[in-house]
């Protein structure tokens, strides 16, 4: 079976990472995940002393990242990623009305999961979901602007895949959860810094029929 040491982090830079960084803790490392709403410096800085890529998605608080993105490192809501055989894809941002950047309706994120149908064919799907905000109902707030989507949560049922990480829903909020099982899916809130083992089942190579999964995800929101 495919497996991949990652270090995910999300929403909080760590000051023990920062000031105290022993490279001994992050041995094996082999990719490191970005959930959002961290300085781009703080994500060049772990690529660089890790010395493993990072995946990021831009969280709500990442307009920076437009004009300077995070040096050496792979935006996810731009192409997947597969290492050491785990396909990644990723979405950025939170729900909201305003128009500043990396805010989104639902109608709005389901436009970019379409949009992204054909690269999950060509991979035959994903293994891991990097999204900042969670899936509507699986670690998400009560509150409207903590509030998940509805997209992602169909993106779980639809595809199964092994992890989703997400940030956004700080742990330090009254009953925010760190790990929910749902299917066959890990629902890590990546708050702050973890370091997870991932692996998945083996696969055959090869694509899936683009026509059958977007015709799945129309249904699945309702547009036969």
């Amino acid at each position: 079976m495919p497996t991949v040491k990652a270090l995910v982090v999300a929403d909080e830079e760590s000051k023990y990472i920062w000031d105290h960084f022993d490279r001994s803790v992050f041995a094996g490392v082999d990719v490191i995940i970005s959930c959002g709403d961290l300085k781009a410096s703080y994500l060049s800085f772990l690529t660089t002393m890790v010395a493993a890529p990072l995946l990021y998605v831009p969280g709500n608080h990442d307009s920076k990242y437009l004009l300077h993105p995070p040096e050496g490192c792979d935006d996810l809501t731009e192409k997947m990623h597969v290492i050491k055989g785990v396909r990644f894809v990723g979405f950025g941002g939170c729900q909201s009305m305003s128009p500043k950047p990396f805010h989104y309706t639902e109608g709005e994120v389901v436009k970019q999961v379409a949009g992204r149908m054909p690269e999950i064919a060509r991979h035959g799907g994903f293994d891991v979901l990097v999204t900042h905000a969670p899936a509507a109902g699986l670690g998400d707030g009560t509150d409207a602007f903590h509030r998940g989507f509805i997209a992602y949560r169909l993106l779980l049922d639809q595809f199964r895949p092994a992890f989703h990480f997400h940030g956004h829903q700080h742990t330090t909020y009254g009953g925010a959860k760190t790990r929910i099982k749902y299917d066959n899916t890990v629902i890590i809130n990546a708050y702050g810094y973890q370091i997870v083992d991932i692996t998945v089942p083996e696969r055959k190579p090869g694509r899936t029929s683009y026509i059958k999964m977007r015709y799945e995800w129309r249904v699945r929101n309702g547009r036969k």
